[in-house]
């Protein structure tokens, strides 16, 4: 469907709290930005076509079913075949899409991308990489956001390349620097798996895969202090839950406060310029779409809530890291690290060995 040097993104138009509102909107705004990029409409194609119709570089593929955002993983991969959620993974798989978009289930497209696309050579375990707002008015890259509660020192290694290619390919920092999440800076710092971790990301920067900063601590997400931060999916989660709630809570005080009395508005009016560019620089939605990564395809993980605004910033997303290779670029620091990864292979089967004899 489309031209050999244009991107084609497979849009899971019904997916997510607001479906074809949200997800079609965006879609119209993204293709006004980008000239070469085609979307292959996934969902309902009597309500979709109208749309393809109106927007010019898309075309529609009929899915008869919707991955709910309450459906259980079992219901949406082994029953829900026809899914506008599966069948936008499933262009990818063919080639027909470079990247899909959806805003549906986390469990669920986590579930189905991994049993489509299946993983990349040297990576373990796929991970939920996104960005949060630091004060620099840029963004600190943070994986596992929740697909990997218990996580060893590869797997927390495998996350630091992947995270390293993404920054790289959103063309966020053409060399990023990596940092490992932990309740201080100090070497000594952590349980066993983070020490270990450390280790593994200190050999990994002497081969040239990564640049590795060391232990950060939590505040250091907002500090700009490292492009990526890596942690095991149950801080990650907790990090990004508490994040989202700390900019609803600096929106609600910043509106009450505004609607007090006269003389509070009328030094809004004076400060309104500030007040704008505040509300710009944290607003979450510019950074929507979270990358679903170490799969052999691409696919990006839209909020569940995100309205149109959103949704058109998490089509930006796939639409950068397929046009910058980002596939290419993890299999690539993969190669790099995997001298890392063998001798501590070798070591653990030596261990076994004495422990055998």
């Amino acid at each position: 469907m489309a031209a050999e040097s244009s991107i084609t993104l497979a849009v899971d138009c019904m997916g997510g709290d607001h479906g074809m509102a949200a997800t079609l909107p965006g879609c119209e705004a993204f293709l006004a930005k980008h000239a070469d990029a085609r979307l292959l409409l996934v969902g309902d194609e009597a309500q979709l076509s109208p749309w393809a119709s109106k927007l010019g570089r898309a075309e529609v593929r009929h899915a008869s079913e919707v991955v709910a955002m309450d459906d259980a993983v079992e219901i949406a991969l082994r029953r829900k075949k026809n899914s506008s959620m599966r069948l936008a993974i499933q262009a990818v798989k063919a080639g027909e899409a470079q990247a899909a978009v959806s805003s549906g289930n986390t469990g669920a497209l986590m579930a189905i991308a991994r049993y489509l696309l299946k993983t990349i050579d040297g990576i373990d375990r796929p991970a939920i990489a996104s960005q949060l707002p630091n004060a620099a008015g840029g963004a600190t890259t943070v994986l596992d956001l929740g697909a990997n509660v218990d996580c060893g020192p590869e797997h927390l290694l495998q996350f630091a390349l992947m995270g390293s290619a993404l920054v790289q390919a959103l063309g966020f920092a053409q060399q990023p620097t990596v940092g490992l999440l932990n309740i201080g800076e100090e070497v000594i710092k952590g349980n066993d798996t983070i020490k270990q971790a450390g280790q593994w990301l200190r050999e990994a920067d002497a081969a040239g895969a990564i640049r590795f900063i060391g232990n950060v601590e939590g505040n250091d997400i907002f500090k700009a202090k490292a492009d990526v931060i890596v942690c095991d999916g149950f801080v990650g989660n907790v990090a990004l839950k508490a994040s989202e709630g700390v900019a609803q809570m600096i929106g609600a005080m910043l509106k009450e406060e505004l609607s007090r009395n006269v003389f509070t508005k009328a030094a809004a009016l004076l400060a309104l310029p500030a007040l704008k560019a505040f509300k710009h620089r944290v607003d979450h939605r510019r950074y929507n779409g979270a990358a679903l990564l170490g799969l052999r395809g691409l696919v990006f993980k839209s909020h569940g809530s995100a309205d149109a605004y959103a949704f058109e910033h998490a089509l930006a997303r796939a639409y950068d890291a397929a046009h910058n290779g980002l596939t290419a670029q993890v299999q690539r620091r993969v190669a790099q690290a995997a001298g890392v990864f063998e001798a501590h292979r070798m070591a653990q089967f030596d261990n076994n060995a004495l422990t055998l004899e």
